[in-house]
């Protein structure tokens, strides 16, 4: 299995760059009292970094707004998933806890102020793939049972049949979740090359030692950009 990002993708976007951190036989049935510390201390920093301030006018959130405008997606509608989440965080709202797994991607993400996925390998039957929508690509929202159909050109992530994040790193599929269950994981870390390299690493190589730690699991990284299409699985 694979994941790469189509070649048309990067003559909209010709400086990003997706981190890749491959975690397999993890244990995320249980709670884990030091994954739920981690989760804390970053809204805990984040809650006080960005007191009073106007979220979409953060240098680290306008590199998503500018792409999403590059996408022809309006990013006052559809806010990138950091940008979502920040907000929700500076308004002293907190984070839920809702399994290891999520709550690490969660805090790592909010502490570089990146976009961080995370998606069942077990569960994608067949390649993953960030693409541009073809008419009738389905996405079953989070939460919800019934598929919606797609038109052509919306950038989204893709793996085996199904749609698993509309508007690229917008909104995750119900298909593909994290559960108790989930033992083998892809996350992504989207970024941009001469923007947020530097946190985009950072935020890989943080997330696989704390994986490595946390769960005693086999975890390898990767980096796919303009120049190197695919990644092994």
């Amino acid at each position: 299995m694979k994941f790469s990002v189509s070649k048309d993708v990067f003559e909209k976007l010709g400086d990003m760059c997706i981190g890749i951190v491959v975690a397999k036989g993890i244990n995320n049935s249980m709670e884990n009292a030091d994954v739920t510390k981690l989760l804390k201390n970053s809204i805990e920093l984040d809650e006080t970094k960005f007191e009073d301030k106007n979220i979409k006018e953060v240098e680290e959130i306008m590199y998503y707004r500018d792409a999403f405008l590059k996408l022809g997606i309006n990013p006052n509608k559809f806010k990138s998933s950091i940008e979502a989440m920040i907000a929700r965080v500076a308004k002293k709202k907190g984070l839920p806890n809702i399994n290891p797994i999520v709550d690490i991607g969660n805090a790592v993400s909010l502490k570089y102020m990146v976009p961080l996925g995370a998606h069942d390998i077990d569960t994608a039957g067949g390649d993953i793939s960030i693409r541009f929508s073809k008419k009738g690509d389905t996405f079953i929202p989070f939460g919800e049972t019934e598929a919606e159909l797609l038109e052509d050109g919306e950038l989204i992530y893709f793996a085996g049949h199904e749609v698993r994040t509309r508007r690229w790193i917008w909104r995750q599929s119900e298909k593909g979740k994290i559960v108790g269950e989930s033992k083998n994981i892809f996350f992504p870390i989207d970024g941009f090359k001469g923007k947020n390299y530097e946190n985009v690493i950072n935020a890989r190589d943080e997330l696989a030692e704390l994986l490595k730690k946390s769960f005693n699991c086999e975890v390898k990284v990767g980096l796919v950009d303009i120049n190197n299409t695919e990644f092994e699985l």
